[in-house]
């Protein structure tokens, strides 16, 4: 609960930080970067193998694409051209598309469910990406459109990094792949995001600008990727994954007080539309 109360949050304050000078992918070398290093520290207390097996490499490299650079670069990109609502919505539809990704890559079977689950599902993510909206008071909403559009692919990216990331998982302890993911992830990032770093005019950030910036990096990334694995071990990986329908509450909550957006009933027939989907592809038969 506590990480998907960070996830939610973390909506709305990369929108603060976006307001304030702090380009999206120059936010992601920040993000990126300290958490690379971190993890890397970590290694001191949960020892093990810092290596890879060469059979593995190509694999490995392919989970830092999808997982950490497409993922990352578009999902911060998105948000702040959309709205959080918006967001935090379309990134339920990440389950739906693990299952499309899973049929195609790794031969899963679709019934009756999972294909009505998928119509669902797909359905809710083409109304929020087609809303239109008065973005006026809101601090994101600048291109709705490209911004959902950039989620979307976002879940469709982590989706692939879903289903490519399991054999890794079976074979080496969890922090070790994360460490991995985000160190190969690092070397894309870097040039990418490089310039709008370079950019960033620290002294105008302030103290909140500071305080955003130092939740998104250790809160919303670090320690909730750490806290996500802590909640797979002890509850197992589809108990920990349900959670992820709190985001939309956290984030819908915290947008409406903090950057003033608004709940629509068309919102809330998509955000139903998209969960039925999510409960209908996870059915079990």
């Amino acid at each position: 609960m506590l990480t998907n109360l960070i996830f939610g949050s973390n909506y709305s304050i990369v929108q603060y930080i976006a307001a304030r000078g702090v380009q999206p992918f120059g936010l992601n070398v920040i993000r990126v970067g300290v958490t690379t290093v971190l993890l890397w520290l970590l290694i001191f207390f949960v020892p093990h193998k810092p290596g890879i097996r060469r059979e593995h490499i190509g694999r490995m490299l392919v989970c830092a694409l999808t997982g950490i650079v497409i993922n990352q670069l578009l999902f911060i990109k998105g948000l702040t051209l959309t709205l959080s609502m918006h967001a935090s919505l379309l990134m339920l539809v990440t389950p739906v598309f693990v299952t499309v990704t899973a049929a195609w890559l790794i031969k899963e079977s679709l019934n009756i469910y999972k294909l009505v689950g998928l119509a669902a599902g797909i359905g809710g993510a083409v109304m929020l990406v087609l809303l239109k909206e008065n973005t006026a008071a809101h601090n994101g909403g600048s291109n709705i459109l490209l911004g959902n559009m950039l989620i979307v692919i976002n879940a469709i990216s982590y989706a692939f990094y879903f289903v490519l990331v399991k054999p890794l998982m079976e074979v080496y302890h969890p922090f070790h792949v994360i460490r991995w993911m985000f160190t190969l992830g690092l070397i894309f990032v870097l040039p990418i995001g490089w310039g709008e770093f370079a950019a960033i005019e620290w002294q105008t950030l302030q103290v909140m600008g500071y305080a955003a910036l130092a939740f998104i990096v250790i809160g919303a990334t670090f320690l909730a990727y750490l806290f996500n694995l802590y909640g797979i071990a002890k509850l197992g990986a589809s108990i920990a994954g349900a959670y992820i329908y709190t985001q939309p509450f956290f984030a819908s909550i915290i947008a409406i007080f903090i950057l003033d957006e608004t709940l629509s009933l068309y919102k809330i027939i998509a955000a139903l539309l998209i969960i039925a989907g999510v409960v209908l592809v996870n059915k079990k038969v």
